[in-house]
Parts: C-alpha cells; structure tokens; sequence
C-alpha cells in the first residue's frame, strides 16, 4: 500500500493536531524508509516479476525487520517513546506509535501472503488485494479522499504556499502511485529500495506544507515536531 499510509497521516492531523504531518507522515511510512536501507545493505531482499501480483510486479522474498507483525509493533514503540521523550506529548506519542504499527495492518489487505508475523517464523499474512487493479484502485484513492478532506477540515491555509504546496502535495503523491500502477518494470531492485529512500522527500514536503497551515479555529500550528 502507498496512499493509504499517507491518508492515515493526513487524517490523524485531526486527532493530534500539535503534530507536524511531517512526523505523521514519517511515522505512516516508517517501516517503507526501512526497508528499503535493509534492502540496499543485503538484510531484506525484494525480487521483480511480473507475475507477482495484477497490481504491483514486487516480490517481497525476505524483509522480516521491518515488515513483521512483531517489528512493526517494535518500531511503533520505539519511535512513540522516542516522540514522547522530545516533546513530553503522551496523547500525541500514542498516535504517533500507532500509525507506525498501522503500516503492517494496512499492507496485510493489499499483499499476497508475504508478510511475516515474526521474524524467523513461518507464518505468513495476505488478503491479496493487489491481484485486483480495479478494487486497490478504489480502495486507496477512496481512503486518500478520505485522508486529505479530514487534513482540510481541520487546517487552513494561512498563505500561498499553505494552499499550493498542500496542492502540490497531493498531486505528486498521486502522480508516483499512478507511475507505480501503469509504469514500467523496474529496472533492478536496487532501483526500487533508491526509489523507496526518496519518499523522505514527501516528509520534507510535508513538514514544509504544514508550517504554513493553522487549525481551523485559528490557532498556529506546531513549526516543529
């Protein structure tokens, strides 16, 4: 999954609305920034066929650390604890720790039973929603609506670039998902994992966006975590 994770930080803007979407959205895609790093130094492995799925040609061989039921929980609670000892926000950490932890229930809809429970065990977790172009399609453009109407309703924009950049934003995210829905083959799973390292782009994006956002009853967001 990919917009999905986005939507969930663009909607837990309303539940913890002290936390920059940049920390939201880096922590709804934590486990997607690892894997690519595990990928790149030859801990986890992703393979390319096109066979894999009717949605996407990855065939996720070995990613145990970063994609386990297990290890999601792991991070969750690290990056929330790491959350609440900068900011001493418990709420705002508990949230924080759970978009973390959400990313493995989200991709256990979408993948084939790929999806370890913990790592080096045999259990493996899939509902297979990528063999359906039509129903992931759906699925994640409705929960990104979703996501970025409950961001709108509970920010505005205070300038130009809090409405564009927010634009932007949304644009660029769906203009990657609709290149990794009809694009081509990757060219190698090295060009995957450099690939999945530069959604930390989005989190700088979407530090930026905030920043130049208030809540909607007037109050100036949070510049920083």
């Amino acid at each position: 999954m990919f917009l999905g994770h986005y939507a969930l930080a663009l909607a837990a803007k309303r539940v913890a609305p002290a936390v920059s979407l940049g920390t939201l959205a880096a922590a709804a895609i934590a486990l997607d920034l690892l894997w690519p790093a595990l990928v790149l130094v030859g801990i986890e492995r992703v393979a390319i066929s096109a066979a894999a799925t009717a949605f996407t040609p990855l065939d996720f061989q070995h990613y145990p650390w970063s994609h386990s039921l297990l290890m999601s929980v792991a991070w969750g609670t690290v990056l929330g604890g790491t959350y609440y000892a900068w900011t001493s926000r418990g709420s705002a950490a508990v949230v924080v720790g759970l978009l973390v932890a959400s990313h493995w229930l989200l991709d256990a809809v979408v993948h084939r039973p790929d999806l370890p429970l913990v790592p080096g065990g045999d259990g493996r977790i899939g509902l297979g929603l990528w063999n359906s172009v039509p129903a992931t399609l759906a699925v994640e453009l409705t929960m990104f609506g979703i996501g970025l109407l409950l961001y709108l309703f509970a920010t505005e924009a205070r300038d130009r670039i809090g409405s564009l950049g927010l634009g932007g934003f949304a644009a660029a995210l769906l203009l990657v998902y609709a290149g990794a829905a009809v694009g081509p083959l990757p060219p190698s799973p090295r060009a995957v994992a450099f690939a999945g390292l530069a959604q930390w782009l989005f989190v700088g994006w979407a530090v930026w966006v905030d920043r130049h956002r208030r809540l909607r009853h007037g109050r100036a967001l949070p510049t920083a975590a």
